[in-house]
């Protein structure tokens, strides 16, 4: 089934139509977002069980952009009708745009040209196989309620069992002289956290879901309770790490994370603008291993961070950011793509419709190669497989990258031990990190349970994941 569009946007176009068009009357473009969403977050554990709406990704408001010849300027609210068109239209007029001719000492106004505006109607949905709204509360707790009791029952060594989901219905019309798009888009994900507990240690194993869909999620998440209570269970029996450069094969969702944290932050353009981003220097030459293929795009993959146009009304892309270790391209939103003379990627995204575009990924992944698992753990004489990302840091001035992974699981002459050490910092030169991959398997994982943010702001949905990789990575 495909999500249904807002009955709210339904109703107000009309009036955005006119709000559209005096603007133009005004100004050579103008263009209008509307957004209508609604999200809500449910948890079971021991001591608790919660049910509250999302405020950061719920509500309903507008973005009115305007081009005065220059420059642009953006103008939020979420109040309108046919009686406050009239205001709006003057507060961006006497307001708004001579904000441009009083900037702070140091700051230069720049000259933009005008956008392309391309003739498009558009209107898409995505899919799901379950509605969480429709299924409702009730049933949704329900489950996480059955998941929880089934971790804390799986041993008498689990502290607690914490499981969670939440979901994002989201509609979004995009209005200009020559475009009318329409989007609704559904997700869902969940996750567990099981703590296990040894005396006065106690170890924490975590694992993430997500799905561009429904409630069907939660079926997935139920199979899963059990192993995540071992690796709890394991982690305890866990050692520190002698620190050094050892042969690693990492799964999924630590590709992920170094996709998201080495190339990811490092080729949004809006940092190659502002001379942060040390990619700049680097397009056209190679910074990864010939066997690495890098992807990013709302339309690259179907998962939490897809959609059909972004929030300046720029088409989804599939953007291939490395290819054969070469650097290919970065992402941007359009102020971005305009400054440096590029095209934009459709990756211009707001936390909401009182915040500023900025370049942010959406989908980010590496291509599947032609190796086995078991291939690539044989091949290793003394290594690690790592597991269980759990954060990290980029320096995208300076390549550097920190990430923290909760499980290195031994291997020994092409054999898992069973011996598992935690945690673990995974550190590097991104480019040695990169070029270091020898082996990646032939399937792609991606996953999207958490979110990103712009430094410590500006946080949206992400997915990110890959194949498993071998290389050589210092741990710490």
């Amino acid at each position: 089934m495909k999500v249904e569009q807002s009955e709210y946007l339904r109703g107000i176009k009309p009036v955005l139509v006119n709000l559209r068009d005096r603007l133009l009357e005004e100004f050579p473009y103008a263009s209008l977002l509307a957004q209508d969403s609604m999200a809500k977050n449910y948890s079971v554990s021991k001591t608790s069980t919660g049910i509250q709406m999302n405020g950061m990704l719920s509500g309903r408001g507008f973005v009115a952009k305007v081009y005065d010849g220059t420059s642009y300027a953006e103008y939020s609210f979420n109040e309108l009708s046919e009686e406050k068109i009239d205001e709006i239209v003057t507060e961006i007029r006497t307001k708004l745009i001579p904000m441009s001719a009083h900037l702070p000492e140091g700051v230069k106004k720049s000259a933009y040209a005008m956008l392309a505006d391309d003739p498009l109607v558009f209107s898409d949905s995505t899919e799901y196989e379950i509605d969480p709204k429709e299924y409702g509360d009730e049933k949704i707790i329900a489950q996480l309620t059955k998941f929880s009791e089934a971790g804390r029952a799986y041993s008498d060594k689990v502290l607690d069992c914490n499981a969670f989901a939440s979901y994002q219905k989201c509609s979004k019309l995009f209005l200009s002289k020559n475009r009318d798009m329409e989007q609704n888009i559904l997700w869902m994900c969940g996750g567990v956290v099981v703590m296990a507990t040894r005396g006065e240690e106690v170890k924490e194993s975590y694992k993430g879901f997500s799905v561009l869909g429904g409630a069907e999620i939660l079926e997935k998440i139920g199979k899963k309770v059990e192993e995540i209570a071992q690796t709890a269970l394991d982690l305890l029996e866990s050692e520190p790490i002698v620190p050094g450069e050892y042969e690693c094969i990492c799964e999924p969702g630590v590709t992920g994370m170094i996709a998201h944290e080495a190339f990811g932050h490092g080729v949004e353009m809006d940092m190659f603008v502002k001379d942060r981003a040390l990619a700049k220097q680097y397009v056209g030459r190679q910074v990864a291993s010939e066997l690495v293929n890098m992807h990013d795009g709302a339309a690259a993959a179907k998962e939490v961070a897809s959609y059909f146009f972004d929030d300046e009304g720029m088409l989804a892309r599939d953007t291939l950011v490395i290819d054969h270790g070469i650097l290919k391209a970065g992402i941007s939103d359009a102020q971005s793509a305009m400054h440096l003379g590029t095209v934009p990627t459709g990756n211009g995204r707001r936390e909401n419709y009182e915040r500023k575009a900025y370049t942010r990924m959406t989908n980010t992944y590496f291509e599947a190669g032609s190796n086995t698992v078991e291939e690539m753990i044989a091949s290793i004489p003394y290594g690690f497989l790592l597991q269980n990302a759990s954060s990290g840091m980029e320096d995208p001035k300076n390549w550097g990258i920190q990430c923290m992974v909760d499980v290195a699981r031994e291997i020994k002459d092409g054999k898992l031990t069973g011996k598992i050490y935690s945690p673990i910092v995974l550190t590097g030169y991104v480019p040695d990190l990169l070029k270091s991959i020898s082996m990646l398997s032939d399937t792609v994982e991606l996953g999207g349970s958490g979110f990103c943010g712009k430094g410590y702001k500006e946080w949206v949905k992400v997915s990110d994941g890959g194949p498993y990789i071998k290389a050589k990575i210092r741990l710490g």
